[in-house]
Parts: C-alpha cells; sequence; structure tokens
C-alpha cells in the first residue's frame, strides 16, 4: 500500500509566461479581462486584472477555474454537453460555494489529472478560448 502519492503541478514561471501570452491576446481582441490560473491543488499560481477589466471579473474568474480543477473540464459545451440532461446536476450544484455556471475556464490534464487551470473573466466567453489557445503550447504536455 502506498501512504504517499505525487501530484504534477506547473511551475510558477510557466504559469507566468502563459499570463503573458493570454493578456497580450486579450489586447489584441480588444479585450479588458482578469485572469487566474492555479495549480492542481487549487492555489493561486499567478493572477491578472487588465487595465479597464470589470471588477466582478476578478472573482468571476478565480471561481471559473476552481471549477475546472474540481471538474476536469473545459467550461462553454463540453460543460454544458455534460449536465443538460441532468436537472440535479444543472441546477442543484449551483449552490455549491465557488461554483459558477459560466464559460471561460480550462484545465491542463497530464495522464488524466488536472496539473493546473486557467479561469479567464470580462469579456464574451466565445474571445476565452482565443486567448488562451496559445498559452497550451507552452506546457507541451
Amino acid at each position: 500500500m502506498h501512504y504517499v502519492h505525487t501530484q504534477s503541478s506547473i511551475s510558477v514561471p510557466l504559469a507566468e509566461r502563459m499570463m503573458t501570452l493570454i493578456i497580450e491576446k486579450a489586447a489584441e481582441l480588444g479585450n479588458a479581462i482578469s485572469l487566474t490560473i492555479l495549480d492542481e491543488s487549487g492555489n493561486i499560481n499567478t493572477f491578472n486584472r487588465m487595465d479597464n477589466a470589470p471588477q466582478i471579473s476578478i472573482d468571476l474568474s478565480r471561481k471559473k477555474t476552481v471549477k475546472a480543477i474540481g471538474m476536469g473540464i473545459s467550461s462553454g459545451n463540453e460543460w454544458y454537453d455534460h449536465v443538460k440532461n441532468d436537472p440535479i446536476l444543472t441546477h442543484g450544484v449551483q449552490g455549491s460555494k465557488d461554483f459558477i455556471f459560466l464559460g471561460g475556464r480550462s484545465p491542463i490534464l497530464k495522464n488524466k489529472a488536472v496539473i493546473e487551470s486557467k479561469g479567464v473573466s470580462g469579456s464574451h466567453y466565445r474571445h476565452y478560448a482565443q486567448c488562451v489557445k496559445n498559452a497550451f503550447s507552452l506546457a507541451d504536455l
């Protein structure tokens, strides 16, 4: 029996490089966002609120990434397809602390385990995928 396990996580320097790419893409698209990157345990690796990002986007970005860590799935259609035919999940889970039913989160998986997650808020959720796309290539997992 094993009494100790090892978890993989991204480093803070990698999280910061991802943050830079995401913020640059958001600016290029004309979006002002807040971005929270968490490690596999839900601890903040890095956070940024761009100038003019809505105040509410700060907490929303954190809640989005907490959900991705807990569920291990991205937002948008993947999450909706997971719950759409189950009223208990669709309506019941929204009462959970730190749960939010909005798009804008994306976990990174390694060997089917979440090692990092990003939560983006401040614009339309359809723009978020464009912002985080290039950052995934840095992880090289």
